[in-house]
């Protein structure tokens, strides 16, 4: 991948490249540029946090319906009529959010890796973070006026989230995705996606195996 953007413009105090590093402070760095357009992972994110709010969403409509009325098969159709149109609400707002999002970074989610001993930090690029705290709010406010619950907590939970941890100690499985330049490090309720290029690529994957100590490799 032919990576142009400058690390100069984010906001660590380690002025990495596209290459991985040893620096200064004991860390490895380095910097990513993920084509929006070609490469599905950042939608697949986007479902993933999308799915784990309606799947919350579900279990409290279910849970209301069998504290309000019992378990009743009328009750139960009502309910999944109800999560069905949000799901589909959800699904298109998904969509969007992700074209209006991939547009207003430029087509492209640049990232910051640091990595050392013990864990390995994915740090979205200021004018990422910055783009997708619009986003966020943009999901919470549709999600007020069309009176969804599990839209506004989507919003929310990804407005709150420009960087993710994985502590190798609590990794369950690491798995190389090589065409897509990713390695998927997973925890129990977390999943970490870290970009590398091919000329590094190797190094990476080693470099977190070898320290994952409980997880399945794949």
């Amino acid at each position: 991948m032919n990576n142009k953007k400058t690390a100069e413009k984010y906001k660590s105090k380690i002025k990495c490249d596209y290459r991985v590093r040893l620096y200064e402070d004991g860390k490895y760095h380095w910097m990513y540029d993920l084509p929006l357009l070609k490469n599905p992972a950042v939608l697949i994110d986007v479902y993933w946090m999308l799915g784990v709010s309606m799947a919350i969403f579900a279990c409290i409509i279910f849970l209301i319906q069998a504290c309000s009325e019992g378990i009743n098969i009328e009750g139960f159709e009502i309910s999944l009529k109800i999560i069905g149109v949000t799901a589909a609400i959800m699904f298109v707002l998904g969509i969007l959010g992700y074209l209006l999002y991939a547009a207003m970074s430029g087509w492209t989610y640049t990232v910051h890796f640091i990595m050392d001993e013990n864990q390995v930090i994915h740090e979205q690029g200021a004018k990422n973070e910055k783009v997708g705290k619009r986003i966020a709010v943009l999901t919470v406010l549709a999600g007020l006026f069309a009176k969804r619950p599990s839209v506004m907590g989507a919003g929310a939970l990804a407005a709150s989230r420009n960087t993710m941890t994985s502590e190798f100690a609590s990794v369950k499985k690491v798995k190389a995705v090589r065409w897509m330049d990713t390695i998927l490090v997973k925890e129990f309720l977390e999943k970490n996606r870290v970009y590398v290029n091919k000329d590094d690529f190797e190094f990476v994957y080693d470099y977190i195996t070898s320290r994952c100590k409980k997880a399945k490799i794949g």
